[in-house]
């Protein structure tokens, strides 16, 4: 055995042949992170070679005293570094010797690190700079709106405050969920709405719904971190199908579908998070075509459709629901805090995606929900998101202006929307990489959410997801310029 306890050649289940890792269970960090440090650094120092077959991830979870679902998460996060590779059928081995560029034993756990971000980065409590964050300025979305709004929802009928609510939702909502869509998108109706606290739990409701551990599933690549971080915790295999500047690599997805066999994708349609590019109508129809030759399911996640102009490419209307799921948000009109999102799916799969639910966590809050009715129905509605439109349009201009002045460049230049992914041109090291910064300007007073947070490959430059209304301030400016000088 090495140091590890890790006894690397052929052996029996249960015995000194298969690996058992001295894991500090009462330190920081998760059972994933520190499996997934052990066998990088054994991979560093040729304690494990090119080619050395690993244990089944039954085996190694019963030697180790861990789940198989962790087992699944760290072989993954393994082969997504390239250090391992997946043989259908066969199992995993050890893929290279050398590290990337990116990855040191040292960094092996900067998924886990850059995670220490989320609380401040979602909370919306914090007294740094929210420059990574997901959320806009309360005067941003109409303050007088949003507040009306949930005092009118706080007037609920006395007879409504017995039961839990309908099991898909404020049925007013829904309708005008409904009526909406078909106006703008597709024929839709309110039966086959679902209200779900925000897209996030939509996401799982999904994936408890349509998928079972060591499924395939698809995610754009950079993309929703959160969503990869969910994928993994329902033990299926996540697979990155890398978006830039003109969308998806749709090659790559074919040679992949054939490969992997999907069980889904998620995909963000327009104004995808963290690029701000949106698929043309020819990605859109080849990606749909590729989900029917491959016979795998596409989720829409459509939460930024209110803030890009008509007529952007829709899978949902394309594809008439048929094997395309709409996920929609009110998250980014509205405020982030009422946490009300939706499904919209064909007829025969909603009452399945409703039996989840109701077993995941029963109804979703029908305050909330009346809420969002009343600040969507009312007559400033409308005026309130063009003034955001126009607002994020400006913020944006000036957000690709000010972070040029720092040597910044987009990753891709955005359609529309809240964010702008830009960068440096230089290759990360382990001493000069988003996380580094990120933790730099943390102790500056400022929130970053580097490359690392949205990616499941290494970056070849070093870049970051800037929120346009919050970008444009010398105190960002400052930190930036001196950030590049101090490495330069």
């Amino acid at each position: 055995m090495d140091r590890h306890g890790f006894a690397p050649d052929q052996g029996t289940p249960g015995t000194a042949g298969w690996p058992v890792i001295a894991l500090e269970r009462a330190s920081k960090g998760s059972l994933v992170d520190k499996i997934v440090a052990a066998i990088t650094e054994m991979v560093a120092s040729k304690e494990l070679r090119v080619g050395t077959k690993m244990p089944s991830v039954r085996q190694f979870a019963k030697c180790n005293g861990v789940s198989t679902f962790t087992v699944v998460e760290s072989y993954d996060r393994l082969v997504t570094l390239g250090l391992l590779s997946s043989r259908r059928g066969s199992g995993y081995y050890v893929a290279r010797q050398e590290l990337p560029a990116l990855l040191s034993p040292a960094l092996a756990t900067s998924p886990a690190a850059v995670d220490a971000l989320t609380p401040e980065l979602y909370s919306g409590v914090t007294d740094a700079l929210p420059v990574g964050a997901g959320w806009l300025p309360p005067e941003w979305y109409g303050e007088d709106t949003i507040l009306d709004a949930v005092r009118q929802a706080m007037r609920i009928p006395a007879n409504r405050l017995r039961g839990y609510g309908h099991p898909l939702g404020f049925p007013s909502l829904r309708q005008h969920v409904a009526s909406t869509l078909s106006d703008e998108l597709l024929p839709v109706e309110p039966e086959q709405i679902l209200l779900t606290h925000g897209a996030t739990h939509a996401f799982d409701l999904i994936l408890r719904t349509l998928t079972k551990p060591g499924d395939t599933v698809f995610v754009e690549d950079p993309g929703y971190s959160n969503l990869h971080s969910l994928i993994r915790h329902h033990g299926c295999h996540i697979v990155g199908i890398p978006r830039g500047e003109n969308g998806l690599d749709l090659d790559q997805l074919a040679e992949q579908a054939k490969a992997a066999q999907p069980k889904l994708m998620f995909v963000n349609t327009v104004l995808q998070n963290p690029l701000g590019t949106s698929l043309t109508q020819a990605q859109a129809h080849r990606l749909l075509a590729l989900a029917e030759q491959f016979d795998f399911w596409l989720v829409e996640d459509d939460i930024y459709r209110e803030l890009t102009p008509r007529g952007e490419a829709s899978l949902a209307a394309m594809d008439g629901l048929r094997r395309v799921i709409r996920v929609g948000s009110f998250s980014k009109t509205l405020s982030p805090v009422l946490r009300v999102g939706s499904i919209c799916a064909s007829a025969s799969l909603l009452p399945e995606l409703v039996r989840v639910k109701m077993l995941a966590g029963l109804t979703t809050s029908e305050v909330n929900e009346r809420a969002v009715y009343h600040a969507i129905t009312a007559r400033p509605y409308k005026r309130m998101v063009e003034k955001l439109v126009a607002q994020l349009d400006a913020g944006r201009e000036r957000s690709i202006e000010v972070l040029a002045e720092a040597g910044m460049a987009p990753v891709a230049r955005p359609r529309g929307g809240m964010f702008v992914s830009a960068g440096w041109p230089e290759a990360p090291s382990q001493a000069w990489n988003g996380k580094v910064v990120a933790d730099l300007a943390l102790k500056a007073g400022i929130l970053l959410s580097p490359n690392e947070f949205f990616m499941l490959r290494p970056s070849p430059t070093i870049w970051f997801r800037f929120n346009v209304a919050y970008t444009d301030t010398p105190q960002l400016h400052g930190f930036l310029l001196s950030a590049r000088r101090n490495h330069g």
